[in-house]
This record gives structure tokens, sequence and C-alpha cells, in this order.
């Protein structure tokens, strides 16, 4: 076995795993997540821990890699996951009308992106855009679809960049 699925996965109290022949499924306070389960694979709950076990040699990897989604799985569904997208720029500003965020990105025209299921977007500020929610893969593809409307170059450093990113700056043509 893999090192990585050798490990144990912690369930939480108020965390219930529920495990089919063909699909895995875990429900928290913050909701319900699932996933297709290989059948080579075996995953058995002991001492409020899940365990992976597989006897197929090319399945170890896959093993390791279903451990470490489904401890995703059961962060999402207890803390939930958060991307922070900072705006930086001139008139770079993003507001929520309904559950459509509004971002205005130095186009001739407002860019309009609605709020995917079980996805929540919240703008604390006209700069900062919070995208929350339990599936991790998720939250992360809607944040770097918001971040794809406009990257941030790198002469000024515009555009919408995640929070804490660098962006590595060129220096300007010289005359």
């Amino acid at each position: 076995m893999s090192r990585v699925a050798k490990k144990p996965v912690v369930m939480p109290k108020g965390v219930d795993l529920n495990v089919q022949s063909n699909s895995i499924s875990v429900k928290g306070p913050k909701g319900t997540l699932s996933i297709a389960k290989p059948t080579s694979i075996d995953v058995k709950l002991e001492d409020g821990n899940a365990q992976l076990s597989t006897e197929d040699v090319a399945m170890i990897p896959l093993a390791g890699t279903l451990r470490a989604i489904l401890a995703n799985m059961v962060q999402g569904v207890t803390e939930g996951y958060e991307r922070k997208l900072e705006l930086v720029g001139v008139g770079y500003r993003a507001t929520m009308q309904g559950k459509d965020l509004n971002l205005a990105l130095g186009f001739s025209h407002p860019v309009l992106f609605k709020t995917p299921d079980g996805i929540t977007i919240a703008t604390p500020t006209q700069t900062e855009i919070l995208v929350s929610g339990t599936d991790k893969q998720r939250v992360g593809e809607v944040a770097a679809k918001i971040r794809g409307f406009r990257p941030p170059e790198p002469y000024k450093g515009k555009g919408v960049k995640y929070a804490g990113e660098t962006i590595i700056r060129k220096e300007a043509k010289k005359a």
C-alpha cells in the first residue's frame, strides 16, 4: 500500500460515512458530498476512522488518491473551503447582484458571473471576492474561472489575483 493510503481518515463527531458498492458519501453539518468508488478498493470504518485497503497492485496509487479526496470531503462538510480573490487596478470592482457576481474589469461591458450551485460568493469590499463551499475542487474551479476573466498582467500587476499571490513583474521597454 502507498504511504498515503495507509493513513486513516479521522471522522469527527457529526460526520457520517456511507459506503456502498460503487459510491462513498460523507454527510456533515455543512452538507453532503459523494464520489464514485472503484470496486477493487475497500473502505472500512474502524474506531471512528476510515481505513482504505486494496489487494490489486495496480490500484495502490488510486487508493492514495481516494484517501486524499475522502479527507478533503470530510474537511469540506465540517469546515468548508474558501478562496479569496483580490482586484487590482483603477476602476476594477466587484458587486453582488442577487446571486450573480458583477465585475467591472476595464472592459467596455460589465462581466456577469452566475454563481453555481453549492458555491457561495461574497464581496466584503469592492476589491475582494470570497468564494466558499464544501467541495474543494469546485471552489478552486470557480475561483479560477473568475480569475480567468482578467488574469494579472506582468507590467502593472492589474487584474484579478488570488490573495497572497505574488505577480512577477517585468521591466518596461527602454527607449
